[in-house]
Formats: structure tokens, C-alpha cells, sequence
């Protein structure tokens, strides 16, 4: 059976070499440009949720240690942690924006 399956496996792979060869320039180049396109949709989301992930630690942890003390703070400090929340929302935007236009 495991023979069976590394040979399954290995002509599978011979055969996405094989149609992959035949890429013509012009289809490497308009691929290309789209594999740039999809880094860098990559790149605006996972810099936003990187960022945005330091941010609400931060103000989430300041703002626990506020609201420890005075529970009144509470509807006075929550909204910065929202705040600090959409800048993932604009990665995610600007990524749909990149591979939209």
C-alpha cells in the first residue's frame, strides 16, 4: 500500500513539473505580477495584525490596571482597546483594496 501511494505521489509531482515547464514568457510574467500582488495583500494584513495585536496589549493591559483601581474608568478606557482593534480592520482593507484594483 505504501508503495502504491509513493508512486501516486511521485507522478503527481512529475506531472506538475512537467505542465509547469510549459509556462510560456508571457505567462510567467503575468503570473509575476500577480504573485506580487498577493505579497503584498499579505504583507498590508499581516503588518495591520501585527501592529494592532501590540497595541491592544498594551492599552488592554493599561487599562486593566486602571479599571483595578477605579472601576468607574471602565466605559472611559475599553473604547482606545477598539480603537487599537481597527487597525487590523485597515490592513484587511487595504489588502482587498491591492488585489481588487
Amino acid at each position: 500500500m505504501r508503495k502504491r501511494i509513493a508512486l501516486a505521489l511521485s507522478v503527481a509531482v512529475g506531472l506538475a513539473v512537467a505542465v509547469g515547464a510549459q509556462e510560456t514568457a508571457a505567462q510567467a510574467a503575468a503570473s509575476s505580477g500577480l504573485m506580487w500582488k498577493y505579497i503584498a495583500a499579505a504583507v498590508a494584513v499581516g503588518i495591520g495584525c501585527i501592529s494592532g495585536g501590540l497595541a491592544v496589549g498594551k492599552i488592554g493591559a493599561a487599562a486593566m490596571g486602571a479599571m483595578a483601581e477605579n472601576p468607574e474608568l471602565s466605559g472611559k478606557a475599553l473604547p482606545y482597546v477598539g480603537l487599537a482593534e481597527g487597525i487590523c480592520l485597515w490592513g484587511f482593507l487595504v489588502a482587498l483594496l491591492i488585489l481588487l484594483l
